[in-house]
């Protein structure tokens, strides 16, 4: 599917005017593509599309300002979008929400807090694929639909009083594989792929990284992935087909992230404790496994 990326071509993203999907934005800029940009944040928008127009003014640079939870708002965007642009070749449906309750118990009077989470984490992406699915039909060059997941939506920790977050994230993946398969499935949409991002800890805006700025510019945390090095991952899972965009970051390689997801999958098989690597009766287990298995892994 890295034919999508080319001159000339078309980028969709969602949660463009920050982190990752600014930074796929400048990445799809860079490889001759127009672009529409779509973001809740009507001010840091703008400047998105500044700074993108400025570098190519022969290219198509279009903003929409959207809250992806409100399917009528992804309605009135795609029929903007389809009179503007020839074709939208890849999606990148990345707007996502990570607020915590208010209250120290979000399984009691919080029944808001999960909505609201929700409605952007999983909700928009689905309107997204529903509104968007039409125009990626018409025209049968290769397509492909790329939805952000998150690491928390396989390996789900505890903590941090955010359950809603790792739910929605949980979801995401499930449905991005259910999308994969139908696709590929129907000889009408074979030409589209669905693909999972799933970043490891990286300064994006949920982490205090707001707005388009320059990444030279802000001072990234120790340990964790700039918005282009996913940007750049992406591209390369791209060119080689992969489902599953799995990214490390400074402190968690590719084995430690495999032993970490065989331990939370092993979990079922063996019917351990829901979560079991952080139950007081397993956790010391539980490093030590992780650990052998991923030196094992490095090693192989």
């Amino acid at each position: 599917m890295a034919a999508v990326l080319q001159s000339q071509k078309t980028a969709l993203i969602t949660g463009a005017a920050s982190g990752i999907g600014f930074a796929v934005a400048k990445l799809c800029r860079s490889r001759g593509m127009h672009l529409a940009l779509l973001d809740i944040d009507e001010a840091n928008l703008v400047k998105a599309k500044e700074v993108l127009a400025a570098t190519d003014s022969s290219l198509k640079t279009e903003t929409y300002n959207i809250d992806v939870g409100d399917k009528s708002q992804w309605d009135s965007v795609a029929s903007r979008v389809k009179s503007t642009f020839s074709t939208v070749d890849l999606v990148l449906l990345n707007a996502a929400r990570g607020s915590k309750p208010k209250d120290s118990d979000p399984w009691v009077n919080n029944v808001e807090y999960w909505r609201t989470i929700f409605d952007t984490n999983v909700f928009g992406p689905i309107n997204g694929i529903s509104a968007l699915l039409p125009l990626l039909k018409n025209d049968t060059s290769p397509k492909s639909i790329v939805i952000t997941g998150s690491k928390q939506g396989i390996t789900n920790p505890p903590g941090g009083r955010n359950p809603a977050y790792n739910s929605s994230k949980g979801a995401i993946k499930i449905l991005t594989e259910h999308l994969a398969h139908d696709l590929r499935s129907d000889p009408a949409t074979a030409h589209i792929s669905a693909h999972i991002l799933i970043p490891g800890w990286t300064f994006t805006g949920l982490s205090g990284n707001v707005g388009p700025t320059s990444e030279n510019e802000v001072k990234k945390p120790q340990g964790a992935w700039s918005s282009s090095q996913v940007a750049d991952e992406l591209e390369k899972a791209l060119q080689r087909g992969s489902f599953y965009i799995i990214c490390p970051d400074e402190e968690t390689d590719r084995a430690l992230d495999k032993a970490r997801m065989q331990w939370a999958t092993d979990d079922i098989i063996e019917d351990r404790p829901a979560l079991s690597r952080w139950e007081s009766g397993w956790k010391a287990k539980a490093e030590k496994a992780i650990r052998e298995d991923a030196e094992g892994r490095r090693g192989a």
